[in-house]
């Protein structure tokens, strides 16, 4: 609903607005008593208790996915907006790479996913061989995915999930490089040897080969490129829609927060 004083939108219906602080009540009573009797008559009703629970799901991921602060400051919105505006140009970098040009492995993105990679091998070694190998894609995918569910459940920061979503994507399509030479081998890996140098070296030889699904390596690597690229369009359509709604809550008389 949107507050009838000062404009400020809000995912659902409240008793009073978090930005100005009136009543709905008392202001829509104060409104029809300066207008008269004929204004009152003709004035559209509130939303009844009734219509608010027709679709209680909806309100609740418009509050939790679509959820801005009242006030929104100047310096941290400038921020934002410069964040965005450079994941959405390297992003774009991402997706018009090719996979063979392995442009997101020798990015600089890479040198933080590889941490992430390696230690989710000792992680999921207890869990039998297979799922050690496997552990390493899955532990650079899950760190990213962790940091977008505690913005959105921990810390209420709906822009920085939708970042967190964007080194998804962008993690997705660093394993795509990988999974595409499973056949060749000639990626070098860290060691700075290939797979055709040491045996069950390369991750996703092994795990395709284990599988029965090696002869499918580039296909597959162009599925988790194409993931990839979805889900970084997905933030940029999220977080460019939060600045917006931040944008129109923007408190520009107090630039820096309280």
């Amino acid at each position: 609903m949107k507050c009838p004083k000062c404009g400020f939108e809000q995912p659902v219906a409240e008793a009073e607005c978090p930005r100005c602080g009136i009543i709905f009540s008392k202001y829509e009573l104060k409104q029809k008593h300066q207008a008269g009797p004929a204004s009152t008559a003709a004035s559209p009703e509130a939303p009844t208790a009734g219509e608010t629970r027709r679709a209680p799901w909806q309100s609740f991921f418009r509050e939790l996915f679509l959820y801005v602060k009242p006030e929104v400051h100047l310096f941290p919105f400038a921020g934002r907006v410069l964040l965005f505006v450079f994941i959405f140009g390297w992003g774009l970098k991402f997706i018009f790479s090719s996979i063979e040009g392995n442009y997101a492995g020798e990015s600089f993105m890479h040198l933080i996913n590889l941490p992430f990679h390696e230690a989710g091998h000792l992680i999921f070694s207890p869990f039998g061989r297979f799922m050690g190998v496997l552990g390493g894609s899955l532990m650079q995918l899950l760190v990213p995915m962790i940091c977008l569910l505690t913005f959105l459940l921990k810390t209420r920061d709906t822009f920085g999930a939708s970042v967190s979503l964007w080194w998804t994507g962008e993690s997705m399509m660093d394993l795509a490089p990988y999974i595409n030479d499973a056949r060749e081998l000639r990626m070098i890996l860290l060691g700075g040897v290939t797979g055709r140098d040491v045996d069950d070296y390369h991750d996703w030889e092994y795990l395709l080969r284990e599988s029965g699904l090696l002869q499918y390596d580039h296909a597959l690597a162009k599925t988790a490129h194409g993931i990839g690229t979805l889900l970084m369009i997905a933030a940029f359509a999220w977080g460019g829609y939060l600045l917006y709604k931040q944008f129109r809550n923007m408190d520009a008389e107090i630039p820096f927060p309280e």
